[in-house]
């Protein structure tokens, strides 16, 4: 223990109930060796994977030291409703499969494996590995159809079955499932690597046991949960008691007219208990960027574990934070409402409202909005020689910026907020496993939100298509309309999407699309977006403006824009540049006295004067709150609406 954390009164010793402690950790870390070492998805390999471990009730005793937050979050839930739903039939050598969301799962792609543990014939724990399967069948490769109408037309849902029955594997249960996937063969290997990392904890636990004793070590799991409890409720008990509020938005319910999607969040601490209630979200929407109960307490848990790092997450936290999710919300979608693009929608919203509230009560760690998780991917025929009909996955994820924070720029081209652990995937590794050249991967110019403390920087990826057949691309994001925000006066970053170019005629497809049919040669791009703004942009620091135009993070033009900030370029291949501080003082002045107003203008002269060339898209965004579809070109009359509100409650309203 830290002098700064408290001393747990505990029935072991301090220096048993920490060696015990750091045990389950390494334990759990040495599952995630395992995987690594064995798994076949690339996607798996570059750790999109989780493991904990957990009592005999299923609460969680403890997570790895870099699980992904989001799959953390909703394991104890899991391992309950698997135990519940085998009571009575719980055996040594038994190993279960489950990846339903509705039984306090994420998504269907997320696959958990379960091992019960036993000691003497008691079930004593359950070591629990869930990895990201890069396909569990449906009609889009990778599973993310956004054409879905309930979870039927997305994939495989597998309800809690016996992978392993008393030692002994089900070749037939084992077969029916992978059969029923993309690239069989990986989706066998996976489920064995996971399976076999539980394998390793159990040795690991009863090891434990065989030195400490049953007692010893059963003991140190309630302590771990109590102390989570009791450091948690100190810190809590140290804060102000009272209510803040605070919303996110979904871009739009595709079987709706234009306008966002509300993701309600009121948090309330009151004494040493924290409570959330999100019962003023919207209901669920028609695509599959809702959530189930089980996300979006993950969110919650995890939204609120950003502020307090120094607490381990364990079900003791679960205790502290408590969550109202009403039913057949955007937050809590009943089945079969499609639900695996939660991450990248309710999910991510939750996150990033709730990082606004706490930003309200612990301003010294406030940070404004990050990037949206999005996915990109691709699957079809390999034609390369040597590959010829093999079929082929492509899932890609980004990295992007994450918002501005107290006294500190945001952080550049990092993961997303949901699994800061997740890594961004090698390039070489992605090319030689599938029929796609990546054509450009770099820093975004301009896609940081402005703020006195800029959001981080996005990155832009590009790739083009080699040789294949039978090919598709689908793409899970958000953010298009709803862009990434700032708070205190800061401004937001650029939007999501991608364009695709076929036969040499570019298209803006959006955020969300699936099965569009790919072939060689077809190109792509898309860039992440940066994280939002905090801080009135004319307080940065002129100095540090023109750091960022010498790192090409902001551009001459948009740092006069932005940041009211004039900058004269001498020798650009020499990096050489200059403040012109008589034209800064005179442009700041200038944008202080009309920014406000653009806020105000006739949203139809703004879009024509875009059309003509007077206007670009951020000008749009960050000084007269207009947002169109950026496919098409039309006003969204609703959604600018929408959008000024919120440009008027999180930067105008704070502006000097």
């Amino acid at each position: 223990m830290t002098d700064s954390q408290p001393q747990a009164d505990i029935d072991l010793d301090p220096v048993t109930f920490e060696v015990l402690r750091s045990s389950f950790t390494n334990l759990v870390d040495r599952m995630a060796q395992q995987i690594r070492r064995t798994c076949y998805s690339f996607v798996i390999y570059n750790r999109d994977f989780s493991n904990c471990l957990n009592d005999a009730a299923g609460n969680t005793v403890m997570q790895g030291s870099k699980d992904i937050a989001v799959h953390v979050g909703t394991l104890h839930y899991t391992c309950k409703e698997t135990l519940e739903y085998f009571e009575g039939d719980i055996n040594p050598g038994d190993v279960y499969i489950v990846n339903d969301p509705y039984l306090g799962g994420t998504h269907i792609n997320d696959v958990r494996i379960m091992r019960p543990v036993f000691h003497e014939g008691e079930l004593i724990a359950v070591t629990q590995s869930n990895g990201h399967w890069a396909d569990v069948g449906g009609p889009a490769p990778g599973s993310f159809n956004i054409e879905a109408n309930d979870h039927f037309a997305e994939g495989l849902r597998i309800p809690p079955l016996k992978i392993w029955d008393g030692g002994e594997f089900r070749d037939d249960v084992a077969n029916l499932l992978t059969t029923n996937m993309r690239l069989s063969e990986d989706r066998m290997g996976d489920l064995r690597a996971q399976t076999e990392a539980t394998r390793i904890a159990e040795e690991r636990l009863l090891e434990l046991v065989e030195k400490y004793s049953i007692d010893t070590v059963m003991t140190a799991f309630d302590e771990c949960q109590d102390y989570v409890e009791r450091i948690m409720r100190e810190q809590i008990r140290e804060l102000p008691d009272g209510t803040w509020h605070a919303r996110d938005y979904i871009d739009n319910d595709p079987n709706k007219e234009e306008g966002f999607v509300t993701v309600d969040v009121e948090m309330t601490i009151d004494g040493d208990q924290v409570h959330y209630d999100l019962s003023g979200s919207d209901e669920y929407i028609g695509n599959f960027l809702n959530s189930t109960f089980g996300t979006s307490f993950s969110a919650v848990v995890s939204a609120t574990k950003m502020f307090f790092p120094d607490v381990p997450l364990n079900s003791g936290l679960y205790r502290v934070v408590s969550a109202n999710l009403p039913e057949g919300t955007v937050v809590n979608a009943p089945e079969p409402i499609p639900v695996t693009g939660s991450v990248a929608g309710a999910y991510e919203k939750v996150m990033n409202a709730i990082f606004e509230l706490w930003s309200e009560v612990l301003p010294e760690r406030a940070m404004a909005c990050a990037f949206n998780l999005e996915y990109l991917l691709a699957g079809g025929q390999d034609q390369r020689p040597g590959y010829a009909n093999q079929e082929f996955a492509w899932y890609d994820w980004m990295a992007g910026g994450w918002g501005g924070r107290e006294g500190k720029d945001g952080s550049n081209a990092t993961a997303p907020v949901f699994g800061a652990g997740l890594a961004v995937q090698s390039l070489e590794g992605q090319e030689r496993d599938t029929p796609l050249l990546t054509s450009q991967h770099e820093i975004v110019t301009d896609s940081a939100g402005p703020g006195e403390y800029r959001g981080g920087c996005g990155l832009r990826k590009g790739g083009r298509m080699l040789q294949c057949e039978s090919s598709v691309m689908s793409y899970c994001s958000d953010r298009a309309r709803s862009i990434t925000w700032g708070i205190d006066g800061g401004l937001p970053a650029v939007p999501h999407g991608v364009t695709l170019t076929r036969d040499g005629d570019a298209e803006d497809m959006g955020t969300v699309f699936s099965n569009v049919p790919i072939s060689e040669g077809d190109q792509f791009v898309r860039p992440s977006s940066g994280g939002g703004g905090f801080g009135d942009p004319l307080e940065r620091d002129p100095a540090a403006v023109l750091e960022d135009v010498k790192d090409e993070y902001v551009s001459i033009e948009r740092a006069a824009k932005d940041y009211g900030v004039v900058i004269e370029e001498l020798d650009s291949d020499r990096c050489e540049y200059e403040i012109d501080e008589e034209g800064t003082e005179e442009t700041r002045e200038d944008i202080r006295t009309d920014r406000e107003d653009w806020l105000r203008e006739d949203p139809d002269a703004v879009t024509e004067r875009y059309h003509n060339g007077e206007l670009d898209k951020l000008d749009l965004v960050r000084r007269y709150g207009v947002i169109l579809d950026w496919s098409t070109g039309e006003l969204l009359e609703q959604t600018t609406e929408q959008f000024r509100e919120m440009l008027q409650d999180r930067a105008a309203n704070e502006w000097r």
